[in-house]
């Protein structure tokens, strides 16, 4: 691990492997270590740079105002990469398609798994399942809410617990628990967001743009990844990965691996 400062945080990467860049941004439930199946995996053709996004993670959060996608341009200028692929999961996704937007000449592709986007609104029948899945959590306690986000995204509405790794499920609990602690503090730090959102803005996107979601996961994710390859030109949607929830990379990673080598090489 290394860490770098980037528009006044010290932000926590690794840098690893050699040719066209590719940047690893985590799930808003994770860190950079959910990509520990894919570094070495893309590493043998590509230069790829996994950084714990500003508060979460090994990196810092000062109290100032900043928007992550331009955190992830100042990682790229700070690494003297003109321009890279980035791959997002989840929360990760909505900041790679912000960085899209706002940065057009500096991202050359986008590969998005069980992506959010930037002014979506969860529908009634996401907060239903929440509702019936985990019910009310103190958010002050963290293990019990994430207990329950593991529950709702790692494991997912049509599987149960016993259906998923259990190392799968102690991971994501590990890591949720840090996640929980950084948007805790992002609540209270002025994070810009883009006006119109990314959800409004999604045909301006003009470069290479991969989709794909978990079979397993909440029914908004799959059908965001409809809505992203329908509104952007030549996207291409890749069919749902079977048996996998909102974790995707950690927990089918022969399949997002594959998917990756096609789509960047």
């Amino acid at each position: 691990m290394t860490k770098i400062e980037i528009n006044g945080a010290n932000l926590a990467y690794d840098d690893t492997g050699s040719g066209t860049p590719v940047v690893l941004l985590h799930a808003g439930i994770a860190d950079r270590r959910m990509w520990r199946e894919q570094i070495p995996a893309l590493a043998a053709q590509h230069r790829v740079i996994a950084v714990d996004l500003r508060g979460y993670g090994d990196s810092e959060l000062p109290a100032a105002p900043f928007a992550h996608h331009d955190d992830v341009i100042g990682l790229l200028d700070a690494l003297a990469v003109p321009r890279g692929a980035l791959v997002g999961c989840s929360f990760g996704g909505a900041v790679a398609i912000d960085t899209a937007l706002t940065h057009p000449d500096r991202v050359s592709a986008l590969a998005l798994f069980g992506t959010a986007v930037g002014g979506n609104e969860w529908s009634e029948e996401a907060n239903d399942l929440w509702d019936d899945l985990v019910g009310d959590t103190d958010p002050q306690d963290f293990a019990a809410s994430a207990a329950g986000e593991v529950r709702f995204w790692v494991v997912g509405p049509g599987r149960r617990p016993e259906d998923v790794d259990p190392e799968l499920i102690r991971f994501a609990d590990e890591m949720d628990r840090r996640a929980l602690a950084a948007e805790r503090a992002l609540s209270a730090v002025d994070v810009a967001e883009l006006d119109p959102p990314a959800i409004e803005r999604l045909g301006e996107l003009r470069i290479p743009v991969l989709v794909t979601a978990g079979a397993a996961d909440v029914p908004d994710i799959g059908r965001l990844a409809d809505r992203i390859a329908a509104e952007v030109p030549g996207a291409v949607r890749l069919p749902d990965v079977p048996d996998a929830g909102h974790l995707l990379p950690l927990e089918r990673p022969d399949a997002v691996n594959s998917a990756l080598l096609d789509f960047l090489r």
